[in-house]
């Protein structure tokens, strides 16, 4: 068994050949910092290259999955390169996970904000904590949307449904989510990791072969515009981080 080691981020890998990467600033309720942004690529990128990983589990330590953009660690870009390099980090990290070969379960706990949400949406088996909730605040602060969501979620939920959640902001429980059809399964918060270790188990157990084709095709057919979603959420984020408003809204979020 291989067992990765990074800043911010564990990774187990099970006897199952189920890997385990779990978000771990639970003081900070995993909010995404420089650091956890890059460790959540390079903790996909390392699943997706290692041959004993099979299926792989995304969680969080602590009462959140993902409380969103660390506020505390922000600091408004002075470049646009500087911007950019900050938005190609979290786009990278959607990629590791959607076009990444392996399976990924969500075990979806407590807080899933802003990029935790679009985290949470990028996995292919989304399972949530009965008592998790989830909310997009972006573009009350007037910034906008990564993780290729605006092509992912109005597959999800349809557009008028993508509408509202992207627009206006407002805040869904678990079960809302899954009559929506964001979220997969909802499960008692105190199930949500054997029942994520059960699928992510019989994942793991399949042909890799079929597997990795399966989600491959269901990724690039069915969200056909994945990679044209990810170029325009980036120019559009850009311009956000740039503005000196967005940084005085994240402050007083």
């Amino acid at each position: 068994m291989s067992d990765f080691t990074y800043e911010t981020i564990e990774s187990t890998l099970r006897e199952d050949s189920v890997r385990i990467i779990a978000l771990n600033r639970p003081d900070s309720l995993n909010a995404m910092n420089a650091a956890l942004i890059r460790d959540v690529s390079l903790a996909f990128d390392d699943a997706n290259a290692d041959a004993g990983t099979k299926a792989i589990i995304f969680t969080g330590k602590g009462r959140a999955f993902c409380a969103g953009d660390d506020r505390n660690a922000h600091v408004h870009p002075e470049s646009e390169a500087e911007a950019r390099g900050l938005v190609n980090a979290i786009q990278r990290a959607t990629r590791s996970i959607v076009l990444g070969a392996k399976p990924v379960v969500g075990a979806i706990n407590g807080w899933a904000v802003g990029g935790g949400f679009e985290w949470a949406i990028n996995c292919d088996f989304p399972i949530w904590g009965e008592s998790a909730k989830g909310f997009f605040p972006e573009v009350s602060l007037n910034l906008f949307v990564t993780g290729a969501v605006t092509a992912i979620l109005p597959n999800l939920v349809g557009l008028n449904k993508a509408r509202e959640m992207l627009m206006l902001g407002e805040r869904y429980s678990a079960t809302e989510l899954k009559e929506s059809g964001v979220a997969w399964r909802v499960v008692p918060d105190d199930h949500l990791m054997d029942e994520a270790i059960e699928v992510a188990g019989k994942l793991a157990s399949l042909p890799p072969l079929s597997l990795h084709a399966m989600k491959r095709v269901l990724n690039q057919a069915g969200a056909a515009n994945i990679n044209l979603a990810l170029d325009l959420e980036t120019e559009a984020t850009v311009a956000g981080f740039l503005d000196p408003e967005t940084t005085r809204l994240l402050k007083d979020f």
